[in-house]
């Protein structure tokens, strides 16, 4: 079954695994090498497609001091016809629409499809509204790809806590799918409550204006030390005091945290009605940290049999 289908089809479960590009410089067979790394990784894991995204500085995101400093990568796009090519996966890449001009998206979009052979795109705004960007905006992009020669299938990121503090994320998905997205990944989720409040106004706006929910793709990132704690806090995901000190109390944080997440997880389940929404799962690992990229892989298998086991039970 191909990706679009597996996309579409609200009678299973999406299963994704996010990587980000290597530093830009690397020789090709610095490349290759990093690719057949993550591919020997990732060999037993029966993924649905792997998130390639698109690395910016992202300045202004936040007050917060960077903890880790900004390092161009490649070409989002030659890393993915990479792993492509190497692990026969589905690839969904992201792209940050607003860095470029305009009136080279088009271009953009052709070299995508004719060069690089991607079919599914994850589109991203920029990181604050206090700056003035070169490129489109999330809505233009949206319409060029709607109207463009090659059928893409494309989709955008959603943020639970914009919700908790301006309530209309909920509407905000429906506005983006009726502009042709037909799925959303949101970042990494270590509170609940947004979650589960955004997932029930979506499913209850859905079923209020008689439209189909688009699948939601909750994201899930082991945090085993503090500096990838503070990282995750620079990128805005919103961490709970609680479960910070339960994870750094422990003995094993890193393996807390995947607890933490499995737990997340079900909590989620447990409190939407499960034929309203089709969901997804997708893991990453926010550092380069060795022992974080491998908890990474343990997760994903925990995490996928947690929502295989519900939709095996709620829906099919």
């Amino acid at each position: 079954m191909e990706l679009k289908s597996k996309l579409l089809d609200t009678h299973r479960g999406l299963y994704l695994y996010g990587t980000t590009p290597p530093r830009r410089g690397s020789s090709p067979e610095k490349l290759h090498s990093i690719a057949k790394k993550l591919t020997a990784r990732l060999s037993n894991l029966n993924l649905d497609a792997i998130n390639v995204y698109d690395i910016q500085d992202e300045e202004g995101r936040t007050q917060i001091a960077r903890p880790f400093p900004f390092l161009p990568v490649v070409d989002s796009r030659e890393y993915a016809q990479i792993l492509n090519n190497l692990t026969g996966t589905d690839i969904i890449n992201y792209k940050c629409v607003v860095h470029h001009p305009r009136e080279d998206f088009s271009a953009w979009l052709d070299q995508s499809w004719q060069q690089f052979g991607l079919r599914y795109l994850t589109l991203v705004g920029g990181s604050t509204s206090q700056m003035a960007y070169p490129g489109p905006t999330l809505s233009q992009a949206s319409e060029a790809i709607a109207d463009h020669k090659y059928d893409f299938v494309f989709g955008g990121v959603t943020i639970a806590e914009r919700h908790l503090s301006k309530g209309n994320e909920h509407l905000k998905l429906i506005e983006k799918s009726r502009r042709g997205m037909k799925f959303f990944t949101s970042q990494v989720v270590y509170q609940p409550e947004a979650t589960i409040q955004l997932l029930q106004d979506y499913a209850r706006q859905c079923q209020e204006l008689n439209l189909s929910p688009v699948r939601i793709i909750l994201t899930f990132a082991p945090c085993g030390h503090r500096k990838t704690l503070h990282f995750l806090k620079w990128l805005g995901v919103n961490f709970p005091l609680e479960a910070e000190q339960e994870i750094f109390s422990a003995q094993s944080p890193l393996q807390k945290s995947l607890e933490v997440c499995c737990s997340t997880l079900r909590r989620i389940l447990e409190s939407i009605e499960p034929p309203k929404i089709p969901l997804g799962i997708n893991v990453e690992s926010v550092s380069i940290k060795k022992d974080e990229i491998d908890a990474s892989i343990e997760l994903f298998q925990e995490l996928k049999g947690i929502l295989s086991s519900w939709v095996e039970l709620n829906i099919k």
